[in-house]
């Protein structure tokens, strides 16, 4: 089966000094209220029939009952599917447990994922995406820069988790900066934006003052 790559597009850099960043308005909540929806995970088409397929709609869907869970499961176990095919219904089902906030199931099926296809971005980024949920934000970084260095299908989510993991370890610019080029990849995702509106940008000349 052939997927298909986006590749992330890189932000223009200006050559001038940057705008600071004020620290978030109401970040304590902003960032829960962040962290509370989720990071964004990324669930991998399959067109193979049966319970596989089934299970790839559904979380592409972001759909995670109970019933969706166990079709992933009867896919894992009893249907003839490897390589791809196998890593990939690891990676959707463990999307569904990223969303029922079940860390440790996500966790053990990207691992699985990764065992069976090493090369596998989606896996690495989700799992970047549960550790983020166990608040391991430093090693979710690690797992989302391996993540993007693969070209995931959904680069936008990547910078969302990693924008997550920077708030979280109180890297203003750096989550300002992954939100924006979450936004840039995908205008029509609101999810950036709302994330964004959290933050004040100061411009340079009045951030030093200020520091003086």
């Amino acid at each position: 089966m052939t997927r298909s790559r986006s590749l992330p597009v890189a932000l223009a850099k200006a050559a001038l000094a940057r705008p600071a960043l004020a620290r978030p308005v109401l970040a304590c909540a902003a960032l829960a209220a962040a962290l509370a929806a989720a990071a964004p995970a990324g669930a991998l088409d399959l067109i193979i029939g049966g319970r596989a397929e089934a299970c790839s709609r559904a979380a592409k869907a972001g759909i995670s009952d109970p019933l969706s869970v166990e079709n992933c499961t009867l896919a894992i176990t009893g249907e003839p599917i490897s390589g791809h095919a196998l890593a990939a219904t690891y990676v959707n089902r463990g999307v569904m447990f990223l969303a029922n906030s079940d860390y440790g199931s996500a966790i053990r099926d990207f691992d699985d994922a990764i065992e069976i296809e090493p090369s596998l971005g989606e896996a690495y980024v989700n799992r970047g995406g549960a550790l983020i949920g166990l608040k391991r934000y430093q090693e979710a970084l690690t797992e989302i820069d391996k993540g993007l260095a693969l070209s995931p299908d959904e680069p936008e989510k990547a910078y969302g988790n990693r924008a997550l993991a920077k708030w979280s370890l109180d890297d203003l610019r750096g989550a300002y900066d992954d939100f924006m080029t979450a936004q840039a990849l995908r205008p029509d995702w609101t999810w950036p934006a709302e994330q964004l509106a959290h933050f004040s940008v100061v411009p340079a000349g009045q951030a030093a003052a200020s520091a003086q």
